[in-house]
């Protein structure tokens, strides 16, 4: 009996989460909510992203389902912009647990030099249904300190 409660603990704390801003029910009859979880790039910290996804409690995998909003909510400058990866695959900034085999929902910047726009993607690591989830957000640079810095770096 007390393996059932350390389980269940273990279960309940898996769930805690310091970026959470938000929990929307889905309804008496379900074990399933909506978290909101809002994050500061670490580079660019003039950038906020806030991203929801399902969680289902007592259940072993949540939903692969994300959606992700990221906007300007201070400084954008040039010296953040020369110390982000300006590769193609850019940087994975967020990683979340959606289940106990494995799978995960991560959160990756990219720089799209040409358009000087950060791109941010949240996607899940597994398969589901014969596609991927993810969604994807954009963050102009237009306006910023950091307008044509990339350009130059290149």
């Amino acid at each position: 009996m007390r393996s059932i409660y350390c389980v269940l603990l273990l279960i309940m704390l898996a769930g805690c989460n310091n970026n959470e801003v938000g929990d929307v029910s889905l309804g008496v009859f379900t074990t399933k909510d909506i978290k909101l979880d809002a994050f500061n790039d670490p580079v660019v910290t003039g950038i906020t992203c806030h991203v929801s996804s399902i969680e289902a409690n007592l259940n072993f995998s949540d939903p692969s389902d994300s959606s992700i909003a990221c906007r300007q909510t201070g400084l954008i400058t040039a010296d953040m912009i020369a110390k982000i990866d300006k590769s193609k695959n850019g940087e994975v900034l967020f990683t979340k647990s959606k289940s106990i085999f494995f799978k995960t929902m991560k959160i990756r910047r990219i720089l799209d030099v040409e358009h000087q726009t950060l791109m941010y993607v949240s996607y899940s690591t597994k398969e589901t249904s014969g596609s991927f989830k993810h969604s994807l957000s954009t963050v102009p640079l237009w306006g910023t300190e950091a307008f044509n810095a990339a350009k130059v770096q290149n």
